[in-house]
């Protein structure tokens, strides 16, 4: 397409762009190209008074096209689409050029080189823009239920939030019971309340609302169809096996977490008085008063924490993450058992950082008013854990706080501040094809911008399957789902992006490479005249490209990234440079 009115917007992102490249160097190199009619630098593209001045500009200069040279697109692309859109642009003839995690923060040692490359980078967007074509959203009709998966404190608040707001909910719990983890706490932080108090309480509300219906004993074993429209199967185990299948328009996934399980011999672990905090934290609940351990008073206890987090690289399996909530969950048990008024009790804190976050830091100087001691140890020398032979336990470790002095503490109890860790959970993935991190929890598109989506469109994520967090975090993550859930299907109907693969069918043979290729199961074998083609699944297709390279004949091609778009940037970033 030639005659293009392309406008080209080069952010300085407060420093982190212009910092370490030349950005009014860029608008030079580029100000003069084919079909740029403007080109301008802005300290922030983003901010409502350049967005403004970019409409202006499309409506004075006639703009048909938008290359905008800032940061990831994760971040902005629905913003300039948006902006396009108002500015009278089609939204799909925009590019983001990423001149800041691609160039600028990665070459902040070499600004010439790093100019140079962020104008090639640009040139390669514009390039690309040349050749868009307008394209419109897929719009597909949506179902209104949705399918929670895990019945949790998590899952309970989002299928009684979904109800709440108008859309039928299937809740699918594994356990017999609902509830997870909360249903056997009682005093909880942040709220102070009885965990199994506001399970039941959920619970209750959860069974009499007409628009849900809960599944215990119950797994997904299956999910078809396309964004909007899935069918999920559910095997249901009572005095026999049943399968049940339900039309949803999204799924929740709420399948919370598990606790780190020290091994055996790891800080004492194994002996009579080392338990883990969940244990600690039963014993504590179950206590009217002072605690006993097998019958004996418990005078002193020893606390220790990051067990199972933070874990060195060259622990096989292990969790490098901190673990969040582990820090205040301890320090919270601890200001419990303090208040069981036995005046005796000593309580020993044996951390490598404290990480009481916000205003949890107020039980930690609460903790610390009412008598817990607490000791820095080293990262590398874990404290040492032995039976006495009076019985008792003896804790030895250095104190950071007292210039690494050595320390031994006799203790009645040793608590293991363990973690939380990601549950099992192979047969939903697969079956879900939920995204993964390096951690072992799921993913989200953007911890900010999308906290609760996944790249699976339709499939959200909440609570502790997503990240360790507390209760107040996992519900609120639930609501966060209700939302999402709740602009995706109240209206009737979803538009999804038109950058999917195209087939020609004059040029496929269907050998099947595609269909291998396709993680999202969006390629179907379909029948053109008498002959076998490949075929797209428009709403299933992610637009992610895998299928264009392994096709031996050329037959796919990728709206918005077409091998003549691809080529045109390669010619641009192989262009001469800015000086």
């Amino acid at each position: 397409m030639s005659g293009r009115k392309i406008g080209v917007y080069v952010c300085q992102c407060g420093g982190n762009i212009s910092d370490y490249v030349d950005v009014d160097k860029v608008v030079a190199a580029v100000e003069h190209d084919p079909d740029v009619v403007v080109a301008r630098s802005a300290m922030f593209t983003c901010s409502d008074s350049t967005q403004q001045e970019i409409i202006e500009d499309a409506h004075e200069k006639g703009l048909d096209a938008l290359v905008v040279a800032s940061c990831s697109p994760k971040l902005h692309t629905v913003t300039f689409r948006d902006v396009a859109k108002r500015a009278g642009m089609n939204p799909f003839q925009y590019t983001q050029v990423n001149v800041r995690e691609q160039c600028s923060w990665t070459h902040t040692d070499d600004h010439d080189g790093a100019t140079e490359k962020a104008v090639r980078l640009v040139r390669a967007g514009i390039n690309r823009t040349r050749l868009t074509e307008p394209l419109e959203p897929i719009v597909v009709e949506t179902t209104p239920q949705s399918l929670v998966v895990g019945g949790g404190i998590a899952g309970l608040r989002a299928a009684l939030g979904l109800a709440e707001i108008g859309l039928s909910v299937f809740l699918v719990e594994k356990e017999p019971q609902l509830g997870g983890w909360v249903a056997g706490f009682g005093h909880m932080y942040p709220h102070g309340r009885n965990g199994a108090d506001l399970v039941a309480t959920l619970e209750q509300k959860v069974r009499a609302n007409p628009a849900i219906t809960v599944f215990t004993n119950a797994e997904v074993m299956s999910k078809s169809g396309s964004f909007g429209n899935l069918q999920a199967t559910i095997a249901v185990q009572g005095e026999r096996l049943e399968t049940i299948t339900v039309d949803v328009g999204s799924i929740v996934v709420a399948t919370g977490f598990d606790t780190y399980e020290p091994a055996a011999g790891e800080l004492g672990y194994g002996i009579d008085g080392v338990i883990t905090l969940p244990d600690f934290k039963k014993m504590v609940d179950a206590s009217a008063g002072p605690l006993e351990h097998n019958g004996r008073p418990v005078k002193t206890i020893a606390y220790i924490y990051c067990v199972g987090c933070r874990q060195g690289e060259d622990v096989e399996g292990g969790h490098t993450y901190c673990s969040r909530y582990c820090c205040t969950a301890a320090v919270d048990a601890a200001l419990e058992v303090a208040a069981k008024g036995d005046p005796g009790l000593r309580q020993y804190h044996l951390y490598r950082d404290m990480r009481t976050y916000g205003k949890y830091e107020l039980l930690w100087n609460e903790s610390r008013e009412k008598g817990s001691l607490y000791l820095r140890v080293p990262d590398d020398e874990p404290p040492a854990v032995e039976k006495l032979p009076s019985g008792g336990l003896k804790v030895t470790t250095r104190d950071l706080l007292t210039g690494g002095e050595e320390v031994a503490i006799p203790a009645d109890l040793v608590v293991l501040v363990t973690g939380m860790v990601p549950r099992e959970n192979g047969e939903l993935v697969s079956v879900l094809k939920l995204p993964v991190g390096n951690d072992g929890f799921f993913n989200e598109i953007h911890p900010k911008l999308r906290p609760v989506e996944t790249i699976v469109d339709g499939v959200l994520i909440c609570g502790a399957c997503q990240s360790p967090k507390n209760s107040a975090e996992a519900v609120a993550s639930g609501l966060a789902a209700v939302t999402q859930s709740g602009a995706m299907l109240k209206r009737g109907f979803a538009e999804l992006d038109p950058m999917v693969a195209l087939v020609s069918a004059d040029a496929c043979t269907w050998c099947g490479k595609c269909f291998d290729a396709c993680p999202y199961a969006a390629i179907e074998q379909i029948e053109e005249g008498d002959r076998a083609v490949a075929g797209v699944i428009r709403t299933a297709c992610k637009g992610c490209g895998g299928c264009v390279p392994v096709c031996p004949t050329d037959a796919i091609d990728l709206q918005g990234y077409t091998d003549a778009q691809i080529k045109a940037m390669i010619d641009g970033l192989l262009e001469v440079s800015c000086s």
